[in-house]
């Protein structure tokens, strides 16, 4: 293979050109740059340098990736007959993907890059900032792919444009307030090009400076001004919770002591769910999401894992599980990914029988939902009826057994009667694809609204419940019946 010689050209003025870039330039025949929309190749071009852009590739192809690729492959291909010089604005080695594609396939011996100061270099010294106090660098194409850290001041580089701009704006939402102050830098050190605008955040994409020179800078949010915290924030304030120095309830929970606290916020969960308040259900998620981090805390104390083991651990076992999504597993419908899921969760225990997989459900769920569960696995064996005929008729023969223990006025045996009713009436519902517990608390609210009507109209009258007769009772419960209609 020839000789591949990368230079890089620096962020756009002529005092950030290395001589030996300039030398290698003005030597070489021709000079292969990815692109001449950079305000350095004028000056290269009155000192003598002869270029072949590739800038045409930006009009041949959708996105920056295609674009990069293709260029990557035009060189090597030039590289095949000849000594290729191959130039880049800024550093080589600083968002430049055809650099990376480039390296991967010329072997090292047949390699030389000629150093140029990055971008980076230039809004460093235009800010007057020192990057090592903290500067994270993100790259706007890929800002979805890339976690902000408010902590520490951050770099958004290649905004080329409105949309990538509007991305990034909303990405940054997330973790700024959206008035919170960036700054947009233009053309960093090169002069008369230069911009420097303060702009609250939700401007971001407004801005009449955005193109291939235009970055972002965020400084760090002082720990008294933040009003957004994540899960690391949540972590270190359960930490001085259960420190020597925290909080003397907090340090003398167990993971038993608070069981009861888990089932209480899950309850509250599905209550804001089934009230369809959003403002109470983020509230709500927030004291469920508490309990997680502090048991993951009591059991990171004891040394058994942490909360990052626990996140590790349903991260793998969601993508495990959706083949369909994260793998080349084609399925054609919702049901079809229940039996991808049940089918990887069955590999993933490595149950033998149904016996195994029944004692697998939690006793804690509640009787109408385990129930509910105990019948799904039974029926994935073929142990169901072959449709809700046979579930109806079970339930009255079920009625019917629940008659008969009452009239032996044998109270342990009803009990275990009205067991099987339930369990048969649930198998009706699991059956017609309906939540029995759904149905159940349906049918809660619906007699809490009727009995409500009922008491409320005799009080009206100047009556209580107790004094009167079933019959107006009755007529009363009817006549609630009719109102819901």
């Amino acid at each position: 293979m020839n000789k591949l010689t990368i230079i890089g050209l620096g962020p756009g003025s002529k005092s950030y050109l290395t001589l030996e870039a300039l030398e290698e330039i003005k030597s070489a025949p021709l000079v292969y740059v990815r692109t001449m929309k950079h305000p350095v190749m004028s000056y290269l071009e009155e000192q003598g340098g002869h270029f072949e852009s590739y800038d045409n590739f930006y009009e041949s192809y959708e996105n920056f990736d295609d674009v990069y690729k293709h260029i990557a492959a035009d060189v090597l291909k030039k590289l095949e007959d000849s000594d290729v010089v191959y130039a880049v604005p800024g550093n080589p080695f600083v968002a430049e993907s055809t650099v990376e594609q480039l390296i991967e396939n010329v072997p090292e011996e047949n390699l030389r890059i000629v150093h140029g100061a990055s971008f980076i270099d230039a809004i460093v010294t235009t800010l007057r900032i020192d990057p090592v106090y903290g500067l994270k660098i993100v790259d706007g194409l890929t800002i979805n792919e890339m976690v902000p850290d408010v902590t520490s001041d951050a770099l958004i580089i290649q905004v080329y444009d409105q949309r990538v701009a509007s991305e990034v704006k909303i990405k940054l939402m997330n973790y700024y307030d959206d008035d919170h102050e960036v700054i947009v830098v233009r053309g960093a050190g090169i002069e008369n090009e230069e911009v420097i605008m303060n702009v609250p955040l939700y401007e971001l994409d407004r801005v009449d400076c955005l193109d291939h020179l235009t970055s972002v800078y965020i400084e760090a949010v002082h720990p008294e001004d933040r009003r957004k915290f994540f899960m690391p924030d949540l972590v270190n304030v359960m930490t001085t919770l259960r420190s020597q120095d925290g909080c003397p309830w907090d340090r003398e929970q167990t993971h038993e002591s608070l069981r009861r606290y888990l089932i209480e916020e899950s309850y509250e969960v599905i209550e804001a769910i089934d009230n369809d308040d959003l403002w109470s259900l983020e509230e709500e998620l927030g004291d469920l999401l508490l309990q997680v981090v502090f048991h993951a805390e009591i059991a990171s104390e004891n040394g058994y894992f942490n909360i990052n083991d626990v996140i590790t651990g349903i991260y793998e076992k969601m993508v495990r599980r959706h083949p369909h999504v994260f793998d080349d597993v084609d399925v054609e419908n919702s049901d079809e990914v229940l039996v991808n899921w049940e089918a990887i969760k069955q590999e993933e225990k490595s149950a033998t029988t149904v016996g195994e997989n029944l004692l697998s459900i939690s006793k804690t769920f509640p009787p109408l939902l385990r129930a509910e569960k105990i019948q799904k696995k039974m029926a994935k064996v073929g142990f169901d009826w072959p449709d809700v005929t046979g579930a109806i008729k079970k339930v009255r023969e079920e009625l019917e057994e629940v008659e008969h223990a009452i009239s032996e006025n044998n109270m342990n045996y009803t009990l275990k009667e009205i067991g099987d009713l339930l369990f048969a009436v649930v198998n009706i519902a699991r059956i017609l694809k309906l939540d029995p517990s759904e149905a159940l608390s349906l049918t809660n609210e619906k007699v809490i609204s009727r009995f409500s009507f009922v008491e409320e109209t005799l009080l009206s009258k100047g009556k209580v419940l107790e004094e009167e007769s079933l019959e107006t009772m009755d007529e009363l419960w009817d006549l609630a019946k009719k109102r819901e209609n």
